[in-house]
C-alpha cells in the first residue's frame, strides 16, 4: 500500500491497517490519530511530524524511520522494532513502549512524560543529560548506555538491566533500583539520597564520590565495587578479575561443612567460583569420629567417600546430578568392580559424569579409595 491510497481510506473513515506493508512510505505531517498500525511494516518510512495520537502500533516495524517530531502520545507500540530510528523531538508522552527495541536509535529532546518503558531495550544509546519525568524503567535494559548526568529521580528502575552503563554524575536521587544489575557500572558522583538499591548488585561498580545519604543498600551486592571513600570492597573469598575485553567478574567462594572431614592442610573441601564447584578429594573418614571405620573394606569405605562427597555438594547448593566429571584414585586397580558398583547407585548411566580412575602407589592414612569431582550449577 502506498501513502495516497492509505491517507485516501483514513479519511474515508477507516482505521483498521493491523499487517499493512508501508516500507519507505513518506507520511510527512500526516494526522492518523486513532490508527491501528499493528504489525505494520514502516520500515524507513517518513514519519515526520506526523500525528499518531492513540495509535496501535505494537509489534509494528519502524527500523530506520524517521520520527523527528513525531507524536506518539499515549500511542500503543509494545515489542515495537525502532531500531536505528530518528528519535529527535519525538512525544511519546502516556505512550506504551513496554518490550520496544531502541538500539541504535538517535535519541534527542525526546518528550517522555508518563510513558511505559517497562522491559524495552535502550542499550548502547548516548542518553547523555536527559531528563525523564515519571516514567516507567522497570527491567528495561541500558546496557553499556551513557546515561552521564542523566536525571532519573524518583524512577523505577527495579530490576532494570544498567551493565558497563556511565551513571557519572547522574540524579538517582528516590529511585528504586530494587534488583537492578548495576555490575561494572560508573557511578561516581552520582546522587543516590534515599534510593532503594534494596538486593541490587554492584559488582566491581565504580561509587567515588557518590552521595549515597540515607539509601537502602540492605542486601545488595558490592562485591569489589569501588566506594564512596575510594575503598575496595574485596572480601578474601572472592577475586575480581576484569578482562581488557569481555570485562567480566569472577567470584571465589570457599565451601565448609561440618558433615565432611575437616581439611587437614592448606586446602578446602570446596571452591565455588560464578557456577562451578570444585571439589577437593574425599576419602573414608568419618566427620563423626574423624577416623577411619573400615580400613580393609573398599565397598564400605567408597561409600563413605560418596556421602563426604554429597555432604561438600549439598553445603555448595548441589546435588549428584550436577557432577561433570570425576577422578577415581585407587591403591590397588582390582577393587576398581567393587568401588564401580557402589558409585554407580549415585549416577543414572545416561547423564553420569565424565570419569577417570587411576592406580596409585599409595594414599592417604593408607585408604583403598579417593575421589574428587567437579559441579556445575
Amino acid at each position: 500500500m502506498d501513502a495516497e491510497e492509505l491517507l485516501e481510506k483514513y479519511a474515508q473513515g477507516e482505521r483498521d491497517f493491523e499487517g499493512v506493508e508501508l516500507c519507505g512510505v513518506d507520511l510527512q505531517n500526516a494526522d492518523l490519530t486513532g490508527i491501528n498500525l499493528k504489525e505494520a511494516d514502516l520500515t524507513k518510512a517518513n514519519l515526520t511530524k506526523t500525528t499518531l495520537i492513540s495509535a496501535n502500533l505494537s509489534n509494528a516495524c519502524l527500523d530506520s524511520a524517521n520520527l523527528r517530531e513525531t507524536n506518539f502520545s499515549q500511542a500503543i507500540l509494545t515489542e515495537a522494532d525502532l531500531q536505528n530510528s530518528s528519535l529527535i523531538s519525538t512525544n511519546f508522552e502516556n505512550a506504551d513502549l513496554t518490550g520496544a527495541d531502541l538500539r541504535d536509535v538517535t535519541y534527542s529532546n525526546v518528550k517522555s512524560t508518563d510513558a511505559n518503558f517497562t522491559e524495552a531495550n535502550l542499550s548502547a544509546l548516548n542518553l547523555a543529560g536527559q531528563k525523564f519525568f515519571n516514567v516507567n524503567f522497570q527491567g528495561t535494559i541500558f546496557s553499556k548506555t551513557n546515561l552521564q548526568g542523566a536525571d532519573l529521580s524518583y524512577l523505577d528502575l527495579t530490576g532494570a538491566d544498567l551493565r558497563f552503563a556511565n551513571l557519572e554524575s547522574a540524579n538517582l536521587s528516590y529511585a528504586c533500583l530494587k534488583n537492578a544489575n548495576l555490575k561494572l557500572a560508573n557511578l561516581q558522583k552520582a546522587n543516590l539520597i534515599r534510593a532503594n538499591v534494596e538486593k541490587a548488585s554492584f559488582i566491581g561498580a565504580r561509587l567515588n564520590l557518590a552521595n549515597i545519604y540515607l539509601a537502602n543498600f540492605e542486601d545488595a551486592e558490592t562485591l569489589a565495587a569501588v566506594m564512596p571513600d575510594s575503598s575496595i570492597n574485596d572480601p578474601e573469598d572472592y577475586q575480581i578479575i576484569i578482562g581488557e575485553e569481555k570485562q567480566t567478574v569472577m567470584t571465589r567462594e570457599i565451601i565448609k561443612t561440618e558433615n565432611a572431614p575437616k581439611p587437614v592442610g592448606p586446602y578446602n573441601q570446596a571452591v565455588k567460583v560464578n557456577n562451578m564447584i570444585f571439589l577437593s578429594g574425599q576419602i573414608a573418614i568419618d566427620p563423626r569420629i574423624n577416623d577411619i571405620l573400615y580400613p580393609d573394606d573398599v565397598s564400605k569405605q567408597t561409600e563413605r567417600v560418596m556421602a563426604n562427597l554429597e555432604a561438600v555438594l549439598t553445603e555448595a547448593g548441589a546435588t549428584w546430578e550436577n557432577v561433570v566429571k570425576t577422578t577415581i584414585f585407587l591403591k590397588d586397580m582390582n577393587d576398581f568392580t567393587q568401588v564401580n558398583e557402589v558409585y554407580s547407585k549415585y549416577f543414572k548411566a545416561e547423564t553420569a559424569p565424565a570419569r577417570a580412575t587411576v592406580e596409585v602407589s599409595r594414599l592417604p592414612k593408607d585408604v583403598l579409595v579417593e575421589i574428587e569431582c567437579i559441579a556445575i550449577i
